[in-house]
């Protein structure tokens, strides 16, 4: 991408957009446009399609998309399922319309069938059953891979789609409803300390195991697989290495400073037991992860902090 190229974030606001947004300027990219949700609504076409004939951005990173954890996926599927679906048919087929000379696609790991040999590769897509807790979420995700694989065949567009691991990092949703697992931990334990608790319940048997990312190099990854990655097929990003839900737990409660008990309720669903990618694809194409996860623990708490702070 050349510096002066114009780029739209679709999702700015997010974790993961907001990271692309940073990643992006510390690059050099200044001509980057955005419109929070209030501005555009993404899941209408007209207003989308409006926009593109307005600003004509050359490259696309969508971002954008419903998520949450386990229980906000259960309580709405609907949302999950429609809101995501329609962000990515209205960017996915304006970018075609609008000569856009790219797009990269964010999918999720989830796409993934429940009992997937491990660690995942690419080629086990659509393979076996889903897990039932996020079946809409990865419905949807699986849907915007295909239209964008069928309009590279169809229309010779450079659609191009990657599959991150679970993430964390500045920006991430530490409401306890609606949060995934790591910065629920966080808050869990934070505040546990804070108000002298001597335990924090967790969800699950805490046996399931799970890979994490910092939002930052998936940003990284990002720009380097937009200017480097070509091929029609999906690649996962990841950082190649997983560990227990109750060994996060336990790094969390060392590095939050909370001496309690973790109490892990068996009766709450676990989800996947185990999602660990195969990032070989990657690593041949040139690049891995840099921030190991206690490093990258720390700045998300420290961010929490900071957050709190200036509230």
């Amino acid at each position: 991408m050349e510096k002066s190229a114009k780029i739209y974030v679709a999702g700015h606001r997010g974790l993961v957009g907001s990271a692309i947004v940073r990643s992006l300027r510390s690059s050099g990219h200044e001509n980057l446009i955005f419109r929070s949700s209030n501005e555009l609504n993404l899941e209408r076409q007209e207003r989308v399609e409006a926009f593109f004939d307005q600003e004509r951005p050359e490259y696309v990173f969508l971002a954008a998309a419903k998520v949450g954890g386990i229980w906000a996926n259960s309580t709405y599927p609907a949302e999950f399922i429609y809101n995501n679906m329609a962000i990515e048919m209205n960017v996915v087929h304006a970018s075609y319309i609008y000569d856009v000379k790219k797009l990269l696609f964010l999918g999720s790991s989830c796409i993934y069938p429940r009992h997937c040999p491990q660690p995942m590769k690419e080629e086990h897509l659509l393979s076996g059953h889903l897990e039932p807790t996020n079946e809409p979420y990865a419905v949807a995700k699986i849907a915007g891979i295909k239209m964008c694989q069928a309009y590279n065949r169809q229309y010779g567009t450079r659609f191009i789609s990657l599959m991150p691991t679970n993430l964390y990092g500045p920006g991430d949703n530490f409401d306890l409803k609606t949060s995934h697992v790591l910065p629920a931990l966080i808050r869990k334990c934070h505040e546990a300390k804070v108000n002298g608790d001597g335990s924090v319940e967790i969800w699950g048997t805490g046996t399931p195991r799970r890979e994490f990312l910092y939002v930052d190099d998936l940003a990284d990854a990002c720009l380097f697989l937009m200017e480097h990655y070509e091929a029609g097929d999906i690649i996962n990003v990841g950082v190649g290495k997983d560990q227990s839900i109750r060994e996060l737990a336990e790094l969390v409660a060392e590095l939050v400073g909370f001496e309690g008990d973790l109490r892990f309720d068996p009766a709450q669903p676990d989800g996947t037991p185990l999602k660990l990618l195969d990032v070989s694809r990657l690593t041949a194409v040139g690049w891995q992860a840099r921030t190991p996860l206690r490093e990258g623990v720390k700045r998300t708490y420290q961010w929490y902090l900071d957050q709190l702070e200036s509230r």
